[in-house]
């Protein structure tokens, strides 16, 4: 594939992308969302990739979820503080977190038990929280 078409095909692909976040954003609401969209092993660790939207009418500047981690089992592993950070009002951002010592095949479940932190000053003090919509699009289960 030539450059020009390899960069027409990058180009239509993150215009589709950009397009579905867009009309996301739109059935979204007031709330935030939450997508593991993408598991990565590594030799000790798993790499999970949130997708994170923020539907509010204002910024988070930084919201930290308190997470727990449960085995193939069923079993809570481990109970960890993600911090997603600054999310901007209607605009995805992607944010990884590396989980030493746990295979990605060892995760059966996620749960976003709740925010730990939610400086979001524009909005309302459970706007972290309330409407949280969590989805995935790998075999683990998210739930929150």
């Amino acid at each position: 594939m030539n450059m020009i078409a390899r960069a027409a095909a990058m180009l239509a692909a993150g215009l589709t992308l950009a397009t579905g976040a867009l009309a996301q954003d739109d059935e979204l609401g007031e709330a935030v969302l939450i997508e593991l969209n993408a598991v990565k092993s590594n030799e000790a660790s798993c790499t999970l990739t949130f997708l994170a939207l923020n539907g509010h009418p204002a910024p988070i500047n930084k919201v930290v979820y308190e997470t727990v981690l449960f085995d193939a089992s069923g079993q809570v592993d481990r109970l960890t503080l993600f911090d997603f950070g600054t999310l901007p009002p209607g605009r995805p951002r992607v944010r990884q977190f590396t989980l030493q010592g746990l295979t990605c095949e060892g995760v059966g479940k996620v749960l976003i038990n709740g925010a730990h932190t939610c400086d979001a000053p524009d909005l309302d003090a459970a706007a972290c929280e309330a409407g949280l919509i969590v989805d995935t699009r790998t075999n683990i289960e998210v739930i929150g």
